[in-house]
């Protein structure tokens, strides 16, 4: 007999989209998790059709329930039970922090030592742009004040 609604902290471990149940259950209390608009609390039923969003920034990821099932299963037979329907714009977000994440330091390498503040600086400003190298001469008077006579 296959269930007709399932809880959707026990769907989406059982998708293996969270490692834990515990942990889908919290997504959905810190409204990570959507369904229709509106945030879904752990205990709310999905059914075959039902779209879930799940927020993991900086994307928003959708996914569209084809089967229900409580028990956990091989990520060989995920496809059978979801089908990942991200909009594209979203995917191509998710691309962009990926390659925007160039000068960002790994979290407990502590603070950057003089050497390195002094790489990171020039890889920000590079040489050639500092205001220094350019002469311009503006001639700020009002010109104006002379075709007024």
């Amino acid at each position: 007999m296959e269930a007709k609604e399932v809880r959707i902290d026990k769907w989406m471990w059982a998708v293996r989209l969270f490692k834990t149940r515990s942990m889908a259950a919290d997504a959905c209390k810190k409204g990570k998790v959507m369904m229709q608009g509106s945030n879904a609390k752990p205990s709310r039923m999905v059914k075959v059709g039902d779209v879930i969003q799940i927020k993991r920034p900086p994307v928003v990821y959708s996914f569209k329930v084809l089967a229900l099932s409580e028990n956990r299963m091989g990520a060989k037979l995920v496809p059978d039970f979801m089908e990942n329907v991200t909009p594209q714009e979203q995917l191509e977000l998710l691309e962009l922090a990926r390659y925007s994440g160039a000068g960002v330091r790994d979290r407990g390498t502590g603070r950057p030592t003089k050497k390195e503040r002094r790489d990171l600086d020039a890889y920000v400003v590079p040489s050639y742009a500092s205001d220094g190298d350019f002469d311009f001469d503006f001639d700020f008077s009002d010109d104006n004040d002379e075709e007024d006579d």
